[in-house]
């Protein structure tokens, strides 16, 4: 593509992204975001469709019977204290863009004025979804395609700026790329009494140090060791003071796995572990699952495209094949119901060494190019 053309809309995408980085809003609370997209696409006289807020859906018609393409950008923030001295950090806090999102906002809006501007050149039709809430449960791409975004849609493709990646490269897997997220929440019910006297008691606490033990046996002696999965304890609560013996102790955590096969394996034998131990023990254990995104599985259809795309597109060192990450992500919704692929451009290195989450995370805005024109050689080289 001409190369004054992708600079003027990188310069675009980041001063888009850096406005969208310091007035950043959490989770179905995207409303500010929300207008300023709108806005933008009103003026590229995009059309707008009828979704639910703060989702912003848009639509650009291509030749005549021409298949659909959905490009997909997550606009949500993060309740996060920003750290750093950046001249754009947020202006609201305790909130903060520290995933990438803005990017990924900003980056779909050039595609857009792009599009806008060469609608002559393209053959599919082009959906735009600025999705809302990627990182909680319930989804805010599920809440979408309750509403029936995928309904004319034929593919769908979306990306991540990627701090575990090397910038300069693009990467995906042919298959199981991010991991279901599934919660736990687990009541040990004993009976307290004094610290000097535990004969006399149903001690949780040692309950619940048995159970995070047998739960890494689940990992260990039930999973396939060639099978990803994860039991990770985040939290655990009880007691009140150093010489008494709680009634009742708490523990929280999270799943992860890239089969939903494996998911249920996992969830089985925690049940029958929690039981098990605790009636071991005379207490009472219940244990309660919060069900999250499924695993992220790419078609291997369309992500061979994309390989295909990268490598006579790109420099021939550019597209690298990831390994699968236990992390999550929303994006694994719209593959449940339409072929498509997910796509990490890496950025990490100087500009951007902290990790996602993180309060000093940044984006090397240096990647913006490889990204827009990405997203672009995807829908001039797009064959069902």
């Amino acid at each position: 593509m001409d190369i004054t053309n992708l600079q003027y809309l990188t310069d675009r995408a980041i001063k888009d992204r850096r406005y969208l980085h310091q007035y950043p809003e959490l989770s179905g609370q995207e409303y500010e975001t929300s207008q300023f997209i709108r806005k933008r696409l009103e003026q590229l006289a995009i059309k707008i469709l009828d979704y639910n807020s703060p989702s912003v859906v848009a639509m650009i018609n291509g030749k005549k019977g021409a298949k659909t393409i959905a490009l997909r950008a997550d606009i949500d923030a993060l309740p996060i204290v920003e750290e750093g001295d950046k001249s754009y950090s947020s202006n609201k806090p305790g909130i903060a863009h520290m995933c990438g999102h803005d990017g990924h906002t900003a980056i779909l809006l050039a595609v857009a004025e792009w599009i806008a501007l060469n609608k002559e050149k393209i053959e599919p039709n082009i959906m735009l979804i600025f999705q809302s809430a990627e990182e909680i449960t319930p989804s805010g791409a599920d809440a979408l395609i309750q509403q029936g975004v995928l309904e004319s849609v034929d593919t769908i493709f979306g990306l991540h700026l990627w701090q575990g990646l090397e910038k300069g490269k693009i990467g995906l897997t042919h298959g199981a790329m991010m991991a279901s997220v599934d919660d736990f929440d687990i009541v040990i019910q004993g009976s307290g009494g004094h610290g000097s006297m535990p004969h006399e008691t149903i001690d949780p606490i040692y309950i619940a140090s048995q159970l995070m033990q047998a739960f890494q046996s689940i990992i260990s002696r039930s999973i396939n060791p060639i099978e990803a999965g994860v039991i990770t304890i985040g939290t655990m609560q009880a007691g009140t003071t150093y010489n008494i013996i709680p009634d009742t102790a708490r523990l929280s955590g999270t799943i992860r796995a890239l089969a939903p096969e494996t998911v249920k394996t996992i969830q089985t034998k925690m049940v029958s572990l929690t039981e098990g131990i605790c009636q071991t023990f005379g207490a009472q254990g219940k244990i309660e699952f919060i069900l999250g995104t499924p695993p992220l599985m790419n078609d291997p259809k369309q992500s061979r495209l994309i390989e295909s795309i990268v490598c006579e597109k790109f420099d021939a060192d550019v597209f690298e094949l990831v390994d699968p990450v236990m992390g999550g992500e929303d994006f694994a919704y719209y593959l449940q119901h339409k072929p498509g692929a997910f796509i990490f451009v890496g950025m990490g290195g100087e500009k951007s060494p902290y990790p996602h989450h993180h309060p000093k995370f940044d984006i090397d805005e240096g990647v913006f190019p490889d990204a827009i024109r990405l997203f672009i050689e995807i829908i001039m080289h797009y064959h069902s």
